[in-house]
């Protein structure tokens, strides 16, 4: 399995959005939770969401899109910009993953 870090950058003003469209985005993430290492949302300075942080586990990258292609942030026009790199998760609940490393 590939993990992935993605950052995804609310648009300017669509704080009122996310708020409406959280509970579909909590239904979506109930249902790829196999593919979930962690996540939440990015804060601004004065704790507002900016955005959300998420660590995701999938076989290709091609899965990771068609996550991003159903998610509802994306699909409601929530994240306005996204970004994704791979990562090597080698602590995960307080145990060193040796075969990462």
């Amino acid at each position: 399995m590939k993990q992935f870090i993605v950052k995804a950058y609310d648009g300017e003003g669509k704080l009122p959005n996310r708020m409406e469209v959280r509970p579909r985005h909590f239904e979506n993430m109930e249902r790829m939770k196999k593919h979930v290492v962690c996540a939440g949302g990015m804060l601004d300075e004065e704790g507002k969401m900016i955005g959300s942080l998420l660590v995701m586990e999938f076989e290709t990258r091609e899965q990771l899109e068609e996550y991003l292609a159903n998610e509802p942030y994306v699909v409601e026009h929530v994240w306005e910009r996204i970004e994704v790199e791979r990562m090597n998760v080698v602590i995960l609940d307080n145990k060193i993953i040796k075969d990462r490393i």
